[in-house]
């Protein structure tokens, strides 16, 4: 589910996004269902839906913005908040739960300064929280991107950190 906090990352879309939008949005003007394509491809362009992006939606469309945001904030394909570099997902399913993946997402929170579901301020990490990824085996488990990390403890969190210092 999306969150209703802003985003610490000023929005800054380009003149080209924007036109790409406008000029995806003519083509499915007017056609029933064509709001979740939208959405999806406006995501593609932007890499989430500030509200920025939901107004030149609503304005090119003439859909209403309570239904827009309504949509984006339903469906969990859609985010609020731009995605950092390294998108860290901490599993918190039973397996890694029960295993201690609570605390790594807790110690993640307070390392990188952000919520769940935020971005730092330099748009390097963003953090959330997943269901099963399919590895209990390696329980407590997080990703990085396609990176994947098991079997960890909290004392594990800085080095994983460090391997992203570029």
């Amino acid at each position: 589910m999306g969150s209703t906090k802003t985003s610490s990352v000023p929005f800054n879309g380009t003149a080209e996004q924007k036109e790409a939008l406008l000029a995806m949005i003519e083509e499915h003007k007017g056609q029933e269902g064509a709001l979740m394509p939208i959405l999806q491809k406006a995501q593609d362009i932007y890499g989430y839906l500030p509200i920025e992006v939901q107004t030149m939606i609503s304005e090119a469309t003439g859909i209403p913005m309570e239904k827009i945001y309504g949509v984006v904030t339903f469906y969990a394909q859609f985010s609020l908040n731009p995605k950092g570099k390294y998108k860290i997902s901490v599993c918190l399913g039973t397996a890694c739960y029960v295993k201690g993946s609570g605390d790594l997402y807790n110690k993640l929170m307070e390392k990188l300064g952000i919520e769940g579901g935020g971005c730092t301020p330099d748009g390097k990490f963003s953090l959330e929280a997943c269901r099963c990824i399919g590895a209990c085996g390696l329980a407590p488990v997080l990703t990085v991107n396609d990176d994947v990390y098991g079997k960890l403890t909290v004392d594990d969190i800085d080095d994983i950190l460090a391997k992203y210092a570029d």
